[in-house]
Parts: C-alpha cells; structure tokens; sequence
C-alpha cells in the first residue's frame, strides 16, 4: 500500500477517534447538560453518521488500487486578492504579506489600522493591551481566526492582537458580515465580523526542499527582536515548518505631561514607566498534502508573555505606573482535515485544544498581604465537521456543526467555576454566475452553562440568519453592486456574568442587526496602469440589550446590565492603484476613509448622553499609503489619521479628544547573494513626533525608529 494510503488512514483515525471521544463526552454530560437541548438526538446522528463515513473511507481506502495512476487537468490561479475583494457580496479587505512589508508596521494590532471602518483601542507602548472593534460594535463581536480556528478568550471576550508578530503571517483580510465562503466551521459564521490571521505554509520552488528566514530587529525604546522560521520538504507528501521568536523592550519613551485642559496650562516632558515587554512565540506545524483533493494539518502554538501594566498618566501619582505587571501563558494545538472527494462532495473536520493562564499582580495593595494577586485559567476543547455539496453547476449547499467546551477557573474566594457547553450549527446555499453572487445561510446557537459555585446564566438559544447578493450589471465592465444583512448576537463573557460583585447571571445576549449596500470597480490592463480599484460602503447597525457596568450600592460596587441601544450609520471607502510610469519603476498608492455616526439612544429622556458619539469614535478617520519600488531602493510611506473623539458617553469639552496625524516612512533594499537573499529596511515612525493618545491618559510613543536585517534562503 502506498504512504499515501497509510497516512490518510492514520489521519481518518484521528478523526475517527476524536469523533468517538466527544460521543463519549456526551454520554457522560447527557443527563448534566443535553436534556436541555431540545435538538440533541440531531447532534448525536450527525456525530454516529461522521463515524460511519469515516469508518467507510478507512475501508475504502484499504482496497485502493496503489497501481492506478489519476490525472487531472492542470490549473493555474492567476486572480489577485484585490479581485477577490471587489467581487465580494460583503465588504472585504486584504493585506498581503508584501503589501504589510510596505505599511511599516510590526504586529497584527498596527497592521489593521490601515482596514477602513476599524478602531483599534490602544493602550500606548508595545506590550500595551490592543483589541479590534469594526465598525464600531466592539471587540465582543470581532472574531479572530488562526489559519481557519477562531481563537477564544472566554473570559474577556475580546483577543489582544497585539500579541501577534507579523514575522510568520502570510494574509491579513477583514470579513464585514461573514465571508462568502460557505464551506468553513459555524463558529466563522457566528460574529458580526472576522479578522482572518493566515500564517505561512510550506512552498518549495523547484528541486528545493529547505527554506528559512532569519531576521533581527532593533529600535527605539530597547527594541530587540530576533526571530526565524524554517520549513522543510520530508518527502512528496509531508513537510514540517517551525517559527520563533523573542521580543524585549524597555518602552520607555518621553512623553508630554499637561498640567491642565487649557492651552495655556504648564506641561513638562516625562517618560513612560513599566511599560518593559518580554515576548516569547514557538510554532510547530506539520502538513500533509496526500493529493491533489485530501489534505491536513496539525499546528502547535505557545505563547509567553511577561510584561508591565503602564497606568493613566494622572498627575503626582507616579507609583501607579510601576505597581502593575501581568503574564500571559497561552498554547493550543489545532489540526484540519479536508478532502475533496468528488466534484460534488467535499468534507472537513477540524479539532482543537486550547489552554490560556493570566496572573495579574499588583503590589500597590493596601491589604494586609501587600499584594493584590489573582490567577485565571481557561480551557478549550473544541471540534467540528463540515459537509460541502455542489448541485449543480451554479449552486453549491454547505453544512456545518461546532461543538466546544469552555471552563474557567481562579484561586479566588468563591469562585463561580463556570463551564459552558455551546453547540452550533449552519446550514447555508451559494449562488455564482459571471454576473451574479448570492449566499444566504442560518445559524443555530444552543449554550448550556453550569456553576460548582452559585447561580448559572440563562441557557441560550438562537437562530441567526444572514443573506448577501452582488451584481454586476454590464459584462465588459468590471462595476458590481452589493449588499446584505445579518442578525448576530455576542453572549455575555465570564467576567460579565461571574466577576465579584460585578458579574450579573440575568444578563442577555447583545442583538445585532447589521445592513450593508455598496459598490465595487475594478479596472486591470497590461500597460502603465494594471490596476485601478475602489469599492464605496453604506452601512446601518443597530445593536439592542448592550452591555455596560453601572454603579449599584456605591461608586465602589458595581453591577454589569443590559442597558444600551446605540445605532451606527457609516460610510467606509477604499481605494488602491498600481502604477508602472516607466519599465523598472513602479508606484503603489492606496487610501481608505471612514466616516462612522455611532449614537447612543438608550433613554430620551437622558439629554447628557442620548444621541451622544459612543467613546474613543472618531466621526472620521483615514490611512494612505504610497511605495516607490527602483531597482535600487524601495520606499514606503504611511499615514493614520483620527478626528476627534470623546473619552466618555457625555460629549463634553472636557472630554474630548483632539484628533491626530502620524506619518512613517521606510526605505528598503534588497541584495541577491547567489542562494540567499538579504534584506534591509530602515523604518522612521511618527515623523513629526505627535504627542497623542487614543486611549485618555495613556499616551502614545512619540518619534522613533527600527532598523531590520534578514537573510532569507
């Protein structure tokens, strides 16, 4: 039998395997948690018929004939990313790795600021906390997906992209809505939108079978970043890739202190304290490609990070930036599976295992211990199956199942230790012609959760739909028309049903409503101009039953409710061209434009903050970006750029922010020595040294620089 067959066998019995575990799961926490499932007979078919299948490939592939050989016609891709962009029912947006080494960025978190209708909260510094919100629905209702596997902090809710290198990502795209994909686990469809981190996998030129790349990056504020990665060819079937990396930084950077809000009130230069960084990343994948249509991989991710907790800079209160420090342990492992078996059928199935641990210090604690420690760990045990079916020629019907496991624990007093059991579903229809296409899908969300401690939540069940359709009237020109609707909801996280006086066990979904019509054009030649883009979005949301902490017996108690309404009209432009003025000389130019009117309207009878922006929204923002590519050198340049926002729900004057404009510039060069390529790259950051802060009173570095070498072969 060939390796071929044995692998995809042991790869089948994994699965196979896995499959039987969850049975067994849920036989054990049958009479504990599936009696409140109505819909639980469903799920154990669906996981008794995947074992069937599987059961029918193992034999099935025992009886291969190793002595057949298969063809099949050769395919060449040759669409862009920014053609998938503009064909997209629902707003889209791509960064390639070439075009993120052209935005002078170093992580995740400083990529996506270029994304228009996204706001990144940042809290100053490298290892200052940073979350996405699109399109102002906040962090809660951004997934992040790592290489197709939504990461979970269930916690908090909201994942800090900020503990992502951009050193090992290949893409970088934004779904507004969901994608249009309907052959991917339930979990993508179940958020209001999903940012898609896609890391590099094992390509070989040629007779090659080694690559790697090895850098080093220095900077301002005792930047040091080594890191490498390495991807090596096994044999015609398998291949291995290993990355890693370290991070360390002082992050002590001068900032401008103001004494007062009136233009005429003292300031004195300080410098930012315990802001120190201590990164560390290693990543193992191994994948297997057993043909042309059957494929798999298994990933390996651990992440350590130790670092302190910059506090607001309030006036003679100087201890409060050096008390706080906080460490991250965070590893999982994922594997995929997906074979095509016809041109009709088509099936995946993905697991993963994730464990996350926070301690959070404080030595400023007037207690009696003198510190304030507290210790959380979460798991994840996590497994799906999908079932692609193409009907006809035009029309495709997918198929999808998540079943996953959440716990949190703590050493505090009286610990709720809560465990939620979340089932979900998806079933949805494509439609594609030359001019036409349309996606509808329904998503089923069934959540149990049970306490050792107290009271538990409310179960929950929903049903989400979502239906998007983009037209291309004329032909010979590339304009398209789109639009869709989604309702999604975010459940409550642990900390908003559990915290300590804080945590409410009543509380409600958050309701989202989200509406989409826009426009795309696209234009591509072979001459001077090979490409012209731009792609125009009007959008409404309206989110119900918000979540917020209020003050209950006293400003020291709080309670967390559903509270807000808030309604959200915007408008996200985006445009990019591609010039070659002259044979070697090329100019890349792009911009993006949000304007976004998010208002909160939970009570009219509340004039301080009935109609008033939501906090930290600019009504308008912007990136642009141009690259000069010579034969000689490369430069880059970048600019963000906010209006003004509000620290709080009230739009007062003394709780504005000023808007800001940070412009960096790069320059690139590369140099062929024979086998290897070295690379160097100057970067200057915040040229006119703005002194800014997206966050109130956590500021912003101001002008530095980083300066990169690597050897790639």
């Amino acid at each position: 039998m060939e390796l071929k067959t044995n692998i995809a066998c042991i790869f089948a019995l994994l699965i196979f395997l896995f499959l039987q575990a969850i049975w067994l799961i849920i036989k054990q926490i049958d009479c504990m948690c599936f009696t409140f499932f109505p819909f639980s007979p469903k799920l154990k078919y669906l996981i008794a018929l995947s074992n069937v299948f599987i059961s029918v490939h193992l034999f099935a592939a025992d009886k291969v004939d190793s002595t057949k050989v298969y063809s099949i016609p050769e395919v060449t891709v040759i669409e862009q990313y920014r053609n998938t962009e503009v064909r997209s029912t629902s707003p889209l947006q791509i960064l390639s790795s070439k075009k993120i080494e052209k935005l002078n960025v170093l992580q995740v978190s400083d990529a996506v600021k270029y994304f228009s209708g996204v706001s990144v909260k940042d809290y100053g510094g490298i290892g200052g906390l940073k979350t996405i919100s699109v399109r102002s629905l906040g962090a809660n209702h951004t997934a992040v997906s790592y290489d197709g596997i939504t990461l979970t902090d269930c916690q908090t809710g909201q994942i800090d992209i900020g503990r992502f290198s951009l050193d090992n990502v290949d893409m970088l795209s934004l779904n507004n809505g969901q994608s249009d994909n309907i052959f991917q686990p339930a979990r993508l469809f179940a958020s209001a939108a999903v940012l898609n981190i896609r890391t590099l996998s094992p390509r070989f030129d040629g007779e090659k079978t080694l690559n790697g790349k090895a850098s080093l990056r220095v900077g301002s504020f005792g930047l040091f970043n080594p890191a490498f990665w390495i991807q090596k060819k096994i044999n015609s079937k398998l291949s291995a890739a290993f990355s890693a990396e370290w991070l360390s930084a002082n992050g002590e950077y001068p900032y401008l202190l103001q004494y007062g809000q009136s233009a005429g009130d003292s300031t004195s230069m300080e410098i930012r304290k315990n802001s120190d960084v201590q990164n560390y990343r290693l990543e193992g994948s191994i994948y297997a490609n057993f043909s042309e249509n059957e494929s798999a991989y298994i990933k390996s991710y651990y992440y350590s990070s130790d670092r302190g907790l910059p506090g607001a800079t309030i006036l003679y209160n100087e201890s409060a930036f050096t008390s706080q420090r906080m460490s991250d342990r965070t590893f999982f492992t994922q594997g995929h599976y997906e074979n095509n078996f016809s041109k009709t059928w088509d099936f995946q199935a993905n697991a993963k295992y994730n464990s996350g641990y926070m301690c959070y210090l404080d030595t400023s604690y007037l207690g009696s211990t003198g510190e304030l420690r507290s210790i959380y760990l979460q798991k994840e045990y996590y497994g799906s199956a999908s079932l692609l079916f193409r009907a006809f020629k035009n029309l495709s019907f997918s198929a999808s199942s998540d079943f996953y496991i959440n716990t949190l624990s703590a050493d505090s007093y009286d610990f709720s230790y809560p465990t939620r059991y979340s089932w979900l579903s998806a079933i949805a229809v494509k439609y594609v012609t030359n001019n036409i296409l349309a996606t509808a899908s329904a998503l089923s969300n069934v959540v149990n959760e049970t306490v050792k401690t107290g009271d538990a939540a409310n179960n929950q069940r929903r049903i989400s739909p979502y239906i998007s359709i983009s037209v291309q009237p004329l032909s010979d020109i590339d304009l398209r028309f789109r639009a869709f609707y989604k309702n999604i909801f975010r459940l409550p996280t642990f900390n908003d049903l559990y915290y300590l006086c804080v945590g409410n066990t009543n509380l409600k979904p958050e309701d989202a409503n989200q509406f989409n019509v826009g426009f795309t054009y696209s234009v591509s030649s072979s001459g001077w101009l090979p490409l012209f883009s731009v792609t125009t979005d009007l959008y409404h949301n309206n989110v119900k039953n918000k979540i917020v902490a209020i003050p209950n017996k006293n400003n020291a108690i709080w309670t967390t409710v559903n509270l807000g309404e808030v309604s959200i009209d915007g408008l996200d432009f985006t445009g990019e061209t591609t010039l070659y003025p002259w044979k070697k000389i090329g100019l890349v130019l792009g911009t993006s434009y949000t304007y976004q009117r998010a208002l909160n309207i939970t009570d009219p009878n509340d004039s301080k903050t009935y109609k008033h922006q939501l906090p930290y929204t600019p009504r308008i923002s912007g990136s642009g970006k141009a690259a000069l590519e010579t034969p000689l050198l490369d430069v880059s340049y970048s600019v963000l750029w906010s209006g003004h926002r509000y620290a709080g729900f009230q739009n007062y004057s003394e709780n504005r922010l000023p808007g800001y404009v940070d412009h960096n510039i790069s320059f690139s060069r590369e140099f062929n020595l024979k086998k290897l390529l070295l690379s160097t790259n100057l970067e200057l950051l915040n040229l006119l040294n703005k002194n800014y802060a997206i966050v109130r009173y956590f500021p912003m570095p101001g002008r530095s620089f980083r300066a990169t070498v690597s050897l790639k072969f």
